[in-house]
């Protein structure tokens, strides 16, 4: 199938009258990648060499980090936590009560690797801002930069969960633990199995959990819509072009990603560009393999992509309201990545099948095997649901095919 160039060059049109000359964005790269070839590419306010920070998108990586672990026998799904974090053997549940004073039960069962990928652990993140759970990993300062991998998840076996694994999905800090896994089962640390087993393989040679001294100027600047985003805007906050964005961070010598975090998360800690990510995305969508280097086999990688949520449950039968990455109705979750199961409940042109996530900061990513495509988008704006162009993109793609 042939795909209309010209559709998605007025893309690019599209999207520098509503979102660029406005200031509600401070730029957008952007590629489309079918039938194995790039069709379209944009760098729209940003050099085709920008880094971006991509938060969520991580999680994607650090999957695909266990599940190459997993085809060599060190580990499976169905594995309890426990094997490899002992302390997590008989975590509590969440039962009522406040922050200070929780009531709590024991497990219906034991918390498993499957759990860890499909955020139906019991696990939630400290911004949620929606129960005294997340208000408990506050005050321990759970996800920030400065907490180790090892450290967080020896904090989070001392909080209850917010309920029993497998019953319920929320988005979370399970892919963080998942990270720890990989770093238990590898005996190395995560940024080192990325490097050796991941970006090195795939040629992505400029994502990375910190950006150094001689990448530093290709660092862009993120941004803030203050009035929507939970995530905290400095004082005196410097404004971002016409519109009412601000800069939370930049690629100055105190910037949050320009030296190594003590936490390296495999939930939302790295830097990348697009070319990088889009090999990354080709790979998927080749099914485990690209340019002659295959990380993963084709089987695991299509049952990545199948629903893994309980009873073929759709999130928004199992999940908690907030989601920051995807509407839930109509979609499944696999093994780190979203999964369409009918496109007409999720309300965005798609095919069943497609797999996809986002980042804080408004990046997106798509992959279609039914119709052979993906589409990487970056920008650098929170929240990420202070735009619309996540759902926009997909309309504009999918009228070009």
């Amino acid at each position: 199938m042939t795909i209309s160039t010209n559709r998605l060059e007025a893309a690019d049109r599209f999207i520098s009258e509503k979102y660029l000359d406005p200031g509600v964005l401070p730029g957008v790269s952007w590629t489309v990648v079918h039938g194995g070839s790039e069709v379209h590419r944009a760098d729209l306010g940003y050099d085709s060499d920008a880094i971006f920070r991509i938060y969520s998108m991580t999680k994607p990586i650090t999957s695909v980090a266990m599940l190459m672990l997993m085809e060599k026998g060190y580990c499976r799904l169905g594995d309890p936590v426990s094997r490899w974090l002992p302390e997590w053997k008989n975590l509590r549940v969440y039962a009522g009560g406040s922050v200070m004073a929780m009531n709590t039960v024991g497990m219906e069962r034991e918390m498993t690797v499957q759990d860890l990928f499909t955020h139906t652990s019991g696990l939630t993140y400290s911004w949620m801002l929606t129960h005294p759970v997340d208000a408990a990993y506050r005050k321990q300062g759970l996800g920030l930069r400065h907490l180790s991998l090892a450290d967080t998840c020896a904090a989070l076996a001392e909080i209850p969960l917010m309920f029993s694994p497998g019953t319920q999905w929320q988005y979370s800090l399970s892919t963080d633990v998942l990270g720890h896994l990989v770093e238990l089962i590898s005996g190395m640390p995560l940024d080192e199995f990325f490097q050796s087993e991941i970006f090195a393989p795939l040629g992505m040679t400029d994502t990375s959990f910190w950006v150094d001294d001689d990448r530093a100027d290709r660092l862009v600047e993120n941004t803030a819509l203050p009035s929507q985003s939970p995530f905290g805007v400095p004082e005196n906050a410097r404004t971002f072009g016409p519109g009412e964005l601000v800069v939370i961070d930049d690629n100055g010598p105190t910037g949050a990603y320009r030296t190594k975090p003590e936490l390296l998360s495999g939930g939302g800690g790295l830097a990348s560009t697009l070319s990088d990510y889009t090999k990354f995305c080709r790979m998927i969508l080749n099914g485990g393999e690209l340019d002659g280097t295959r990380l993963l086999g084709s089987r695991t990688v299509a049952y990545a992509g199948t629903n893994h949520l309980p009873g073929g449950a759709s999130l928004a039968d199992i999940g908690q309201p907030i989601s920051s990455e995807t509407y839930t109705e109509g979609m499944g979750f696999g093994l780190g990545f979203s999964v369409v199961i009918d496109p007409s409940l999720n309300r965005v042109i798609q095919s069943p099948g497609t797999m996809a996530w986002g980042g804080a900061a408004s990046t997106q990513f798509w992959i279609d095997p039914a119709e052979d495509l993906t589409v990487v988008a970056m920008t650098q704006v929170m929240p990420s649901w202070s735009n619309d162009l996540r759902d926009e993109l997909r309309q504009i793609v999918y009228s070009a095919l």
